[in-house]
């Protein structure tokens, strides 16, 4: 099994997914670049770094191969991506003052990744500190964390019936989302202004509340359920999400308030300060 994850340098992101099987961090070697060079056309960079890194370019298929992982629509694509050793050799052709801390960043991240396969409490002490470092607040972060252990036991779901990360992990995300919100997952990105963030990391305390109810009401409908086909799925889906919409509605007459809202946690820590 292959563990996506996203890491911070800094206060930026780098996508990885942690290999079990040659228990090695890949990372996306576009976000890796666009860190240590500020560029805004990773490609171009990484094209014209080849041109003048013959060995390099020459055993780039071997360095970079092809990773799964979630590309800015939130959908899974395979990825140019490298493992830390590889990564290594790539920054010797990129000129940054960045380089060091990097090199140091990268290898703090695998003796993290050792230290938390020991204890798993490691773990989610660091996802608070990320979010820490980006400002949110510490009400934010419980509830994050929270949804974070449902979306897990709704994928687990998902995945003891057979489906497939990707495609259909979207669909059915899709379904649960657009029932209860009354938008898709791109639509609501849209609505909130976002490009690459994630949607989660930008819903308000309430939005996250009433998200993990449509999804811990699916996983639940779908364990007394069984369902065994695609269309057995999709109705639990929007099942689970009717009751959160329920919910939302409810909320929303008593209290004259909306809880899809459209604002990113850019928004939030700009009113804040």
């Amino acid at each position: 099994m292959n563990e996506q994850a996203i890491k911070l340098f800094e206060t930026k992101k780098v996508r990885t997914v942690w290999d079990e099987n040659e228990e090695e961090w890949y990372f996306s070697v576009q976000d890796v670049v666009e860190i240590l060079t500020d560029t805004v056309d990773a490609k171009d960079y990484i094209k014209k770094m080849k041109k003048r890194d013959p060995e390099l370019n020459s055993n780039w298929g071997t360095i970079c191969p092809l990773v799964e992982m979630v590309a800015a629509d939130g959908r899974k694509r395979k990825v140019q991506a490298s493992d830390i050793q590889g990564i290594f050799r790539i920054i010797q052709s990129i000129p940054s003052p960045k380089a060091e801390p990097f090199k140091q960043w990268l290898a703090m991240v695998a003796k993290e990744r050792i230290d938390q396969l020991q204890d798993p409490e490691l773990s989610i002490e660091q996802a608070m500190l990320d979010y820490k470092r980006l400002g949110y607040s510490d009400n934010w972060i419980n509830q994050r964390l929270k949804s974070i252990e449902i979306r897990k036991e709704l994928t687990d779901e998902w995945k003891k019936h057979g489906l497939q990360e990707g495609v259909q992990f979207a669909t059915l995300t899709d379904i649960v989302t657009k029932t209860w919100s009354g938008k898709t997952t791109k639509e609501y990105k849209q609505f909130k202004g976002l490009k690459k963030e994630s949607l989660r990391d930008n819903m308000t305390n309430k939005e996250l509340v009433i998200n993990m109810l449509a999804e811990l009401s699916t996983k639940e409908i779908s364990e007394v359920s069984n369902p065994e086909t695609m269309a057995e799925h999709k109705n639990v889906a929007r099942r689970g999400g009717k009751i959160a919409q329920d919910a939302r509605l409810k909320l929303e007459a008593e209290t004259g308030k909306k809880i899809v809202s459209p604002l990113n946690v850019k928004n939030v820590l700009q009113i804040e300060n």
